[in-house]
């Protein structure tokens, strides 16, 4: 498994603006963001796509879940409303393969989300 940019950003070797981090987790600004507010959550350890959460690492999607509502009160807008979106695979968006939750806020939020050109990883 060779590194992804989520790897270089977890080991400081490329910079990133973090707002969160704890023992299995990392949040940080997206570098292309499609709302006001545009975090990514990920977890320390790899996991690469949805496809690959197996029986072992529900404690630790769930904990990504719990970062962002914590993220969203204390940024204030837990009340007004946000999205939470995870990709999967090519197709979905996803282009770095390493989980992640976008968490993304600050305006109201269209739907259907989606457009022919994948816009964020």
């Amino acid at each position: 498994m060779s590194e992804t940019i989520f790897d270089k950003i977890i080991n400081r070797e490329i910079p990133a603006t973090i707002v969160y981090e704890d023992e299995q987790s990392l949040a940080f600004k997206d570098i292309n963001p499609q709302a006001p507010v545009h975090l990514l959550i990920i977890p320390k350890r790899r996991i690469e796509t949805i496809n690959d959460v197996g029986e072992d690492d529900k404690d630790t999607v769930g904990h990504l879940f719990v970062v962002a509502a914590k993220l969203a009160k204390e940024m204030g807008f837990d009340e007004d409303g946000y999205r939470v979106v995870m990709n999967c695979n090519e197709k979905a968006g996803q282009s770095v393969y390493h989980i992640h939750l976008h968490l993304l806020a600050g305006k109201t939020l269209g739907w259907p989300p989606y457009s022919d050109t994948p816009k964020s990883v």
